[in-house]
């Protein structure tokens, strides 16, 4: 069994806004809701893909 695999990490809507300047929970989620970044739902809330975000904020820069 291979350890050394990452798992992938979620973030909530505030530490995803924490981990971009100038983001908000409030963008955040509306990007969410627009479809412009992956995330799962779990009642009524949003988690992201760490991965994703920075993923997309990588190819806008």
């Amino acid at each position: 069994m291979n350890t050394t695999a990452k798992k992938p990490r979620l973030l909530t809507l505030k530490e995803a806004a924490k981990l971009i300047d100038g983001l908000t929970e409030y963008r955040v989620r509306l990007m969410c809701i627009d479809g412009v970044i992956k995330f799962h739902k779990f009642g009524n809330k949003y988690m992201v893909s760490e991965r994703a975000l920075l993923d997309y904020f990588n190819e806008c820069g």
